[in-house]
């Protein structure tokens, strides 16, 4: 039987991810391979990470621009996901000694995608779900600033945007109950007026919402820190985290890497921004699907 958990003794300030690992093997937005990844995380003194990959899309207009110019369509990438969750569980189980890993999903926000995740839970059994939103009505606006644009026009203007992303984000929190949401404020990715933004009394009403709902179901939050590094802002921002840390949210910091080089890029960083907002760094660990 496969170790799913590794070394299971945890101590205040490890390095730990529970968002990245994506590897060139299986994302065509990454480098390396994912047991170059892994040795990348090991050599920096990581005890727990979480390797996840995106799910695959149910139809062919769902692809990323990067995945349809490489000539996938929904069943190449579905394939490409067996291969994913087969060669994780056997990475897992040769590094079980040295590191616990976690093979966990990245959830979309397509059309349809309630039901293709509780498919893709009941096959594959992750043992953790990063809860994602990276489309809006569609669109993958995080993907380049013109489809940003795109996705602005479509809802209307870019504070309906922003509004839809968190409406959304509420939809699928209460779907899937995942045990990390991930990049909570990702929508202000290609927006330079996002601080201004998230202030606006119909915005900021609806991140508290979100807050309060992942405080009430014990979920966790993703402190993205891959930009600390390079002088940039977390994602959610540090306002956004200090507010989850009134509200009782637990967060724990990941890279988001998409390379082995990426491979625990700012948790040093990340790990003291949360202790100095107040955060518990004695890291909780993710539920599993229901």
């Amino acid at each position: 039987m496969v170790n799913r958990t590794g070394p299971e003794k945890t101590r205040p300030d490890e390095l730990i991810s529970l968002h990245g690992g994506h590897s060139g093997e299986f994302c065509c937005h990454a480098s390396g391979t994912l047991e170059e990844v892994i040795r990348g995380y090991l050599e920096r003194g990581f005890t727990r990470v979480g390797i996840t990959e995106h799910i695959p899309p149910v139809e062919d207009r769902y692809l990323y621009p990067d995945e349809a110019a490489a000539g996938f369509d929904a069943a190449a990438l579905r394939r490409r996901f067996v291969r994913f969750v087969a060669r994780g569980r056997e990475l897992q189980e040769k590094y079980a000694p040295r590191i616990a890993i976690r093979i966990g999903l990245e959830t979309e926000s397509w059309p349809g995608y309630g039901p293709a995740v509780r498919e893709l839970v009941e096959t594959f059994r992750p043992d953790y779900l990063v809860g994602s939103i990276h489309h809006i009505r569609g669109i993958s606006f995080d993907y380049s600033p013109a489809e940003y644009r795109a996705a602005v026009r479509e809802s209307g203007g870019i504070e309906e945007l922003y509004c839809r992303y968190f409406d959304l984000q509420l939809e699928m929190i209460e779907r899937l109950r995942p045990g990390v949401v991930g990049h909570l404020d990702l929508i202000r990715i290609h927006d330079p007026g996002w601080r201004e933004r998230l202030e606006r009394p119909e915005i900021a009403a609806r991140i508290r919402r979100n807050l309060e709902r992942m405080a009430a179901l014990s979920l966790i939050l993703d402190c993205n820190c891959r930009l600390l590094p390079e002088g940039g802002e977390t994602y959610p921002a540090r306002e956004i985290l200090a507010r989850a840390r009134r509200l009782g949210v637990g967060a724990v910091p990941g890279d988001d890497s998409h390379s082995p080089e990426e491979a625990g890029q700012g948790i040093p960083e990340g790990i003291e921004l949360l202790k100095e907002l107040g955060f518990s760094t004695d890291w909780p660990r993710p539920r599993e699907p229901e």
